[in-house]
């Protein structure tokens, strides 16, 4: 059955008219044409403190389970949002939600799916918050960008190299806002210390260092197969998803992060923590392709290098502790390293320039909420936009093969593939179960 296309699909993306735009367009046309006075609330206009509707952000939230629920909280603080509608495949989580939703807005108003399909169907809806495990992050988004709606999405936001590239083209070709869940861009600790690096206040860069929090590369499995919840209340055919079936178990159901990524590679560490930490060393080096070499770790070190020699270093030693999250920028003439715990340690005093970088510890994400937000609003480019994460997921999935293979790879970045290496290759992509397409 042909569904006829929603006023946001038909004029998505170029032309797409945004909810607010319509909402000023009606009216305006509708003020032209009332004849009658009409009473108005104060709070419709926004003159009790209140945001306008025309204001607001529309967003529904998809996934919101450990991790989401925090993201959920970040985005309950901004005043601009409205949090209309909740999907998750378990009935308790979308109750849990629906219950924190109207709390927070006084009414009984977001509504609930089980299907993440009949979510982006409403036209309603101009922003998505995506928090499922990995295994859907990808697709998922680009499913979102073809409906109109804009998207926060956690991280690692790809399962692979393939995908990666759709998605960065699928972002680029609807013009979505696309933020990561790469909050550090949003704090002022990592934000100085990539600024110092690309800025050429430590000389030429030539060494990045990432905390991967672990350096395993390994392949999915099957725990034994247990009997079927009723899929009205928890939906285990829609929580695979495109990932490869596998029979159902409880643990697996419960614990969506550390689910395999889709019947490929699990990633570990490497793509994990390294979509936070590797994507601060890209920014640091002014968000530039990925790296073209990657060699298996030696003495704790898995090196990458650049086109042009210098190197990102992915190490679990010899930190300063400084936090989780640790991140190091070393050029020819300085260093700075940093973490979470908002502190930085620089070579010299004098990288300052007498400016004071406020300390905020914890990794907080509401500042990255308010940039998507704005951006939501002026059509910008958030901090953790697609082709910053695209190249951050690259390095991370490059890594994670010539670990898994134990041996030193090659990729070019003008195909995007490895060179004169069919096992690396056949690592760039996995199929997808039906009916998913990329």
């Amino acid at each position: 059955m042909n569904r006829q296309p929603t006023a946001r699909e038909a004029t998505a993306p170029s032309g797409r008219l945004s909810r607010r735009r319509f909402l000023g367009r009606t009216a305006a046309a509708g003020a032209a044409a009332a004849a009658a006075p009409m009473i108005i609330p104060s709070s419709a206009l926004g003159l009790d403190g209140a945001v306008p509707p025309s204001e607001r952000v529309v967003v529904g939230g998809i996934g919101i389970g450990n991790r989401g629920t925090y993201d959920l909280s970040c985005f309950l603080q901004q005043p601009d949002v409205q949090f209309a509608a909740i999907c998750d495949v378990k009935e308790a989580r979308r109750l849990a939600v629906k219950k924190t939703a109207d709390e927070h807005h006084g009414n009984q108003n977001c509504a609930m799916y089980g299907d993440f399909r009949e979510l982006l169907d409403r036209g309603d809806i101009d922003a998505v918050l995506i928090a499922t495990g990995p295994n859907w992050h990808g697709l998922m988004s680009m499913l979102a960008a073809k409906a109109g709606k804009d998207i926060y999405c956690e991280k690692p936001c790809t399962k692979n190299i393939a995908e990666t590239l759709v998605h960065r083209d699928t972002m680029r070709r609807c013009g979505t806002v696309f933020q990561a869940g790469t909050q550090r861009r949003n704090l002022p600790h990592f934000a100085f210390a990539c600024e110092l690096a690309r800025s050429g206040r430590l000389g030429k860069v030539k060494r990045v260092y990432a905390h991967p929090g672990g350096m395993k590369a390994l392949t999915s499995g099957w725990l034994p197969e247990e009997p079927l919840p009723d899929p009205k209340k928890d939906d285990w055919d829609l929580y695979l998803g495109p990932a490869a079936w596998r029979p159902y178990n409880a643990k697996t159901f419960k614990d969506g992060f550390n689910f395999e990524k889709g019947g490929g590679l699990v990633g570990g560490g490497v793509l994990e923590w390294g979509s936070h930490c590797v994507d601060l060393c890209q920014w640091a080096v002014n968000d530039r392709p990925p790296p073209v070499t990657y060699n298996p770790p030696k003495d704790g070190e898995l090196v990458a290098r650049y086109d042009d020699g210098a190197e990102l270093i992915f190490r679990e030693k010899g930190w300063i502790p400084l936090g989780s999250c640790p991140v190091r920028f070393e050029g020819e003439t300085g260093w700075v390293e940093t973490g979470d715990s908002g502190r930085l340690v620089l070579s010299s005093p004098e990288l300052l320039a007498g400016r004071t970088v406020e300390e905020i510890g914890g990794y907080p994400a509401t500042f990255h909420v308010r940039d998507f937000l704005d951006c939501v609003k002026t059509r910008g480019k958030p901090k953790g936009n697609a082709d910053a994460a695209c190249n951050a997921h690259l390095a991370c999935h490059a890594a994670n093969i010539a670990l898994y293979l134990g041996r030193p790879v090659k990729f070019d970045l003008a195909t995007y593939r490895f060179v004169n290496d069919d096992a690396a290759n056949r690592l760039r992509s996995e199929s997808l179960r039906e009916p998913w397409r990329l």
